[in-house]
């Protein structure tokens, strides 16, 4: 919710909605060229307001102004709400965090891009994009910053390591007025020990979006693409590569790398993204197809190269995230729900259960998306599977962006 002024006059008695002789509900949206009074009990907002120059929009005592998403209200003219001691006028906001079952709990109330620890006690997340690391402890709530003991240029990534030293993806330069290249062309591998009490070693290796880390081992797969190199990669050219973190004198480095999948060999199109190895045995890497059917759930043999679709839904946007400890399912980023005049993609998303035996079935956690102009994104899976961390988001924004990071317990939630 966003009210933006020019010449904006509002005033507002009292905070508890109290009883008046208006007992409807209007919704309102768009633009509003001359003088109107929204006479109603609730005016639901359903998408962006502009209150056009020398246009008067009268709110009367009693009115609840609710949000249904991220709209804003752009006042060129002016808006009057001029409230009583017993007939309060209230702008909120219809928001998914305010309607949680019993089995999700909020955890922050900001950052995104979550990963646990190994032992289930810690999760790590970013501020924001371009941000800060931070560490919350799951129990406590307490939260610790990560990268606040050197200079850097911000972070994408952020991801705990088999020995508990943190893989971060960011580039050693950012600019702000063009902060895309920092995320994809420019982001770089670098490993930050435990200790916090110095700053990251440099990789050297570039990482387009966002690596695989093992769960076991310190192996690790990245995505590197013809924006990253481009003067020895062919236009077009998405390669995922893979390696071993191997520590020498103490310092880490990328050691056995090899090139695992070049999306000019698959027999159809796509922009492909490594996201998990596959547990127990981590011989299969699980990844996005993006741009392939709207976008699949893929999984590439280590040994073999052989390519297997798992979500196999075409016109539908599945994109892995965290998977499961047994191996048998991955948590995915779906509009399976969405409705058949809105358009696939990552916008209109919530959070699904995909298993991976080839069947395509699909079981739907999370309903943020219910709710105008807001979905659910980025889960992980805690180590002992009973536990899902994932973050609010906004259907407007760019992919990652979240707004808090929230915990689904499975143990407490219902069977289906």
């Amino acid at each position: 919710m966003n009210v933006k002024t020019m010449r904006f006059i509002l005033i507002v008695a009292g905070f508890v909605l109290c009883s008046s002789i208006h007992a409807q509900t209007i919704q309102v949206s768009g633009e509003i060229p001359s003088d109107i009074t929204w006479q109603a009990s609730t005016v639901q907002v359903t998408g962006n307001v502009h209150i056009a120059r020398n246009a008067t929009v009268t709110v009367l005592p009693g009115t609840r102004v609710e949000f249904q998403g991220h709209f804003e209200i752009d006042v060129d003219g002016a808006i009057l709400a001029n409230g009583t001691a017993v007939d309060s006028i209230i702008f909120t906001i219809n928001n998914p965090a305010d309607n949680l079952p019993p089995y999700i709990t909020r955890l922050t109330w900001f950052g995104q891009r979550a990963d646990w620890s190994h032992d289930g006690s810690r999760i790590l997340f970013l501020a924001k994009t371009f941000g800060d690391v931070y560490e919350v402890d799951v129990k406590t709530g307490i939260i610790t910053p990560v990268t606040h003991h050197y200079y850097h240029e911000g972070y994408v990534r952020a991801l705990y390591l088999a020995n508990e030293d943190i893989l971060l993806s960011g580039a050693p330069k950012f600019n702000a007025e063009d902060p895309m290249p920092s995320r994809n062309s420019e982001a770089e591998l670098w490993v930050l020990d435990k200790s916090l009490k110095k700053p990251p070693v440099r990789l050297n290796m570039k990482c387009s979006e966002g690596p695989a880390v093992s769960r076991k081992n310190m192996r690790i797969a990245w995505r590197i693409d013809s924006e990253d190199y481009p003067d020895r990669m062919e236009k077009g050219t998405v390669q995922l590569w893979m390696g071993d973190i191997e520590y020498v004198d103490g310092i880490p480095q990328l050691v056995n790398q090899r090139k695992i999948l070049d999306n000019r060999d698959l027999p159809f199109h796509c922009s492909p993204e490594p996201q998990n190895f596959r547990p127990p045995d981590e011989k299969e890497l699980i990844f996005s197809a993006y741009e392939y059917q709207g976008s699949e759930v893929m999984g590439l043999n280590l040994e073999t190269g052989e390519v297997v679709n798992y979500s196999n839904a075409p016109n539908q946007y599945d994109e892995p995230e965290g998977i499961f400890p047994d191996g048998k399912s991955t948590l995915v980023e779906c509009d399976h729900h969405r409705p058949p005049d809105v358009a696939t993609g990552m916008r209109n998303i919530d959070i699904f259960k995909l298993a991976l035996d080839g069947s395509g079935k699909l079981e739907r956690l999370t309903y943020f998306n219910d709710f105008p102009g807001g979905k659910s994104s980025n889960p992980v899976i805690s180590d002992d599977g009973k536990y899902m961390a994932f973050q609010m988001a906004r259907t407007t924004d760019i992919a990652g962006v979240g707004y808090g990071i929230f915990i689904y317990d499975f143990t407490r939630a219902p069977k289906k």
